[in-house]
């Protein structure tokens, strides 16, 4: 019955809400308040528990204060429970059943109801927006801070709401209630109090923002400190090959340098506030009991006030320790909230226009018109300026037509590329496939008509199966064989094992798939692409990584893979693109030849440069033939 409960009040919260993904606002409080709002009367809820909770311990302390009066006065001790009964009855009700009630329901509230919920909620909610971010953001950023400021916030955030509503709550029903209680035993006792309170709230006034400034620049050198780790762990065979251990120690000594100084400026002011709050609380402890004692030793309260004070006052200083280290706890949740705010927030920069419509392709013809960029920053006005990346260029390649990008590197044939994926918009001109301007479609089904094998080819950390499937995911086990051994990709697949001991297609293979070879990463990839079969195919260095023998292997596959489709294909190696229907060359953001293989050797232009470099190889000449 317990647990089931339990899981009643586990359940009240739907974390994963599936609603158009909107971006969460770009100041502090509407921040707080997109996340909250949705979830108000859960927090209704806990202060109302909390309330009651609070009220309850200052009844509680009253009720002793009664019956010391009582005691002192009552004539017959044998007629006294008799007497008094209702009283006691009263008390032992709301120790043993109402207190306990009351105290379980704020934690059933805070725990069962709020607390998982709300944070997963939130990081459910600020990952999915950073998700659909820009490719730019992602490359301006390391991964492991993103990911970090992602579970930070959503952890921080919902503790600085709870622990606020407890705080202030609490604490002022205690100190209401306490000052009414003192000035029933006589107004007096409640000078102390006020003047307790008002040296108390300047404390809170000077150290908490100052907490808040420090928790924050903390926050900030432990993202970073946690970037730079994964930054080293993500690349590392890079460290290993370069031998640079030494190297990364250095570079994340420095950031935990300066997230360990952050900390201790951050500690250095607590220990202060902390000297401040002793000093205070023992100056209201000694001026509020000794002037009790003054006041009784003048007839004006009882031995019964003064228990009801002492016990007050010493209740109140242990609160006030307690309310100041919540406030600075909330404070620097605060911090974290708004450091994460800082890049969970930020625009996407490439959104879907509101009038984004499906991309459809029947044919396949893709049409550059006259497209100008340059990476965050049009051409400037003098005229020895750089060139643009891509300067004015326009083609067109024809449904079916299977077309090679040439030229040296920075010549623009992965910008064209990263382009025609709207991974970046058109600084000027537009791109259109089948007639539509790629800006005004929808990006996913933009992406989803183009299939893509990249040089620099990265898996997910999960099983084969599952990295093939990304190009089709509800395709069958059969499909996913199929165009594994298509990809030529199947025999080394079966042989597969991880550490966990799971075989073949539900091996893992590692981060970014660290435990293939390159030419086994990319022959998955293929397979993916295979799998997908989207009419327009991109192949930028798509047999790099591969031998010259398994290159050859493979290439019947892609042929079988471009049979039908509009292809465009990246080669720094000529002879894998000289066959193609027609070769263009590219210099410095433009299209300077065009042509077949054979028409650009003849013109003796950068193309044939290009193309008697590299003749000495065997495929050179084979393709040449």
């Amino acid at each position: 019955m317990f647990r089931r409960l339990l899981h009643w009040g586990e359940t009240r919260i739907k974390p994963f809400d599936e609603r158009e993904v909107t971006r969460p606002p770009d100041t502090l409080w509407a921040f707080y308040w997109f996340f909250i709002k949705p979830l108000w009367p859960f927090f209704v809820l806990l202060l109302i528990a909390g309330c009651l909770g609070s009220t309850i311990e200052v009844a509680l302390m009253g009720f002793v204060g009664a019956i010391v009066d009582r005691m002192r006065t009552h004539s017959d001790p044998a007629t006294f429970v008799s007497t008094y009964s209702w009283m006691l009855a009263l008390m032992a009700f709301v120790a043993l059943i109402l207190r306990p009630l009351v105290s379980t329901a704020h934690d059933f509230i805070k725990n069962q109801m709020i607390s998982a919920g709300t944070t997963s909620r939130i990081r459910w909610q600020t990952h999915r927006y950073v998700l659909r971010q820009s490719l730019g953001f992602f490359q301006n950023d390391f991964a492991g801070r993103v990911a970090n400021k992602i579970m930070q916030t959503g952890t921080s955030l919902r503790e600085s709401v709870v622990q606020l509503i407890d705080a202030l709550w609490y604490a002022s029903v205690q100190f209401i209630g306490s000052a009414l209680l003192f000035a029933a035993s006589d107004w007096r006792l409640t000078i102390p109090l006020i003047i307790w309170l008002a040296a108390y709230i300047v404390a809170l006034r000077y150290f908490v923002p100052r907490i808040k400034e420090r928790s924050t620049k903390s926050s900030e050198a432990r993202s970073m400190l946690v970037g730079r780790i994964v930054d080293s762990y993500t690349n590392i065979m890079t460290v290993k090959l370069f031998a640079h251990a030494e190297r990364e120690d250095t570079y994340a000594r420095e950031a935990l340098t300066e997230q360990m100084q952050a900390w201790q400026a951050s500690l250095r002011l607590i220990t202060g506030m902390e000297l401040v709050l002793y000093t205070l609380n023992g100056i209201l402890l000694v001026a509020t009991t000794g002037a009790a004692i003054v006041l009784w030793t003048m007839g004006h309260v009882t031995v019964g006030d003064i228990a009801v004070v002492s016990g007050l006052v010493i209740r109140i200083v242990t609160m006030s320790g307690w309310v100041m280290w919540t406030i600075a706890d909330v404070f620097e949740n605060i911090g974290v909230v708004h450091e994460g705010m800082e890049t969970i927030s930020l625009p996407n920069l490439l959104q879907d226009t509101p009038d984004a419509k499906p991309l459809a392709v029947p044919h396949g013809e893709i049409r550059l018109d006259h497209i100008h960029f340059h990476y965050g920053a049009g051409r400037a006005a003098s005229d020895d300026a750089p060139p643009r990346v891509i300067e004015d260029l326009s083609l067109t390649v024809k449904p079916g037509e299977k077309v090679g990008l040439v030229g040296r590197s920075g010549a623009g044939k992965s910008t064209l590329v990263n382009l025609l994926l709207r991974f970046y918009d058109l600084e000027g001109g537009r791109i259109l496939i089948d007639g539509q301007d790629i800006a005004h479609v929808t990006q996913d089904s933009l992406r989803a008509e183009i299939g893509m094998v990249t040089q620099d080819t990265s898996l997910l950390h999960r099983s084969v199966r599952d990295n093939i499937l990304y190009g089709r995911p509800n395709a069958s086990d059969a499909e996913v064989i199929a165009a594994a051994r298509q990809a030529e990709a199947h025999d080394f697949i079966a042989h597969l094992e991880d550490m966990k001991g799971r075989k073949g297609y539900d091996a893992h293979v590692g981060e970014r798939g660290v435990k293939l070879s390159g030419g086994q990463r990319q022959r998955i990839a293929i397979a993916r692409v295979l799998l997908k079969d989207a009419p327009i195919l991109i192949l930028d260095e798509a047999t790099s990584a591969l031998d010259s023998e398994v290159e050859s292997e493979i290439q019947a596959s892609l042929e079988k893979l471009m049979r039908g489709k509009t292809v465009i294909a990246i080669a720094h190696r000529l002879s894998t693109i000289a066959a193609m229907d027609r070769l263009i060359v590219m210099e410095e953001g433009r299209i300077i030849e065009e042509g077949t293989h054979a028409e650009l050797l003849l013109r003796d232009g950068l193309y044939s440069q290009l193309w008697q470099r590299q003749s000495g190889g065997f495929l050179a000449r084979e393709a040449a033939e």
